[in-house]
């Protein structure tokens, strides 16, 4: 029983990968090195803005370990790390249920439409959840007559999968965990940076290593006047509006990937943007975003 209890452990121990720009892994966000949809090689500084929408679905998804019962799912695979951490667009049909466990790694989730319920909370629109790995969560429902989309974020650093258990595991992160939040109750805040003073941001989840997950509005009438550098991992997913990266128009249901030390083009808008955002860094430390001028 001793033995097996540590070899339980073990299992939620594994250091994280250490970040590209410096960072020492224990954000657990593993962001660095990613491969998306569209590159499934992962280009050092180089950004990346697909349509969700074109991203084939995979219509028979399950999670690992879940019941043969559990109705399937369907997936799209947006941006992953070999290490098993990867961002997708979920969808669980109306009537899905799934039982109460736990998983081996770190689950973020973003709801995009539809209302779930997770144990005793309720998620609806633009609602919110952390799942550090270990704790234990559920059961699952899907509440009404239509279908739930979710940003599923699972963080690694080892392969993602569900277990079945009637308690937390004792070394489970239960500080860090969140288990609902309604964004739409959530007061709008400044941003850090001078390249998005006309911005609001409401935070998700921040945390003491860098890590920032957060709603950005950036306001109508918006010109980042010049491009910038990220000394940063970023990812996010617009939920509204649009902005103009160049030629590139960032609209509904567009997702990026921005390596760390990319350059990014001058952001412009008329008429505003919402998106969803995850970083692994500070963005109010000096450095870390710097505007840039080509001079050539």
């Amino acid at each position: 029983m001793g033995e097996n209890q540590e070899n339980s452990n073990s299992e939620f121990e594994v250091p994280s990968i250490k970040e590209d720009w410096g960072g020492d892994g224990r954000g657990r966000m593993n962001l660095s090195g990613r491969s998306t949809a569209i590159y499934p090689q992962f280009i050092p500084r180089q950004y990346q803005i697909f349509d969700s929408n074109t991203i084939p679905e995979i219509l028979d998804w399950r999670i690992q370990g879940m019941p043969e019962t559990v109705p399937f799912a369907t997936r799209r695979l947006l941006s992953w790390h070999n290490c098993g951490a990867s961002t997708s667009r979920v969808s669980f049909p109306p009537q899905f249920t799934a039982p109460a466990g736990i998983f081996t790694a770190d689950l973020e989730i973003f709801v995009l439409s539809g209302v779930i319920q997770i144990g005793e909370c309720q998620l609806d629109k633009h609602g919110y959840s952390f799942i550090p790995a270990g704790v234990r969560v559920g059961p699952w429902k899907v509440l009404g007559d239509k279908p739930v989309e979710i940003l599923w974020m699972e963080n690694g650093p080892v392969p993602f999968k569900y277990e079945a258990s009637k308690i937390d595991r004792p070394n489970a992160r239960m500080n860090e965990f969140i288990p609902a939040l309604d964004s739409k109750l959530l007061p709008w805040g400044k941003t850090e940076t001078t390249q998005f003073e006309v911005a609001k941001k409401k935070y998700l989840r921040k945390n003491d290593r860098g890590v920032g997950v957060w709603i950005i509005a950036i306001l109508p009438h918006y010109d980042g006047h010049y491009p910038m550098i990220q000394c940063y991992n970023e990812e996010g997913y617009c939920l509204a509006g649009y902005v103009d990266l160049d030629d590139y128009r960032l609209v509904k249901d567009h997702f990026w990937y921005c390596p760390s030390f990319d350059i990014l083009p001058r952001h412009i808008t008329d008429d505003g943007c919402l998106a969803f955002v995850r970083v692994d860094r500070d963005l109010s430390k000096p450095g870390v975003v710097l505007s840039y001028k080509n001079r050539l």
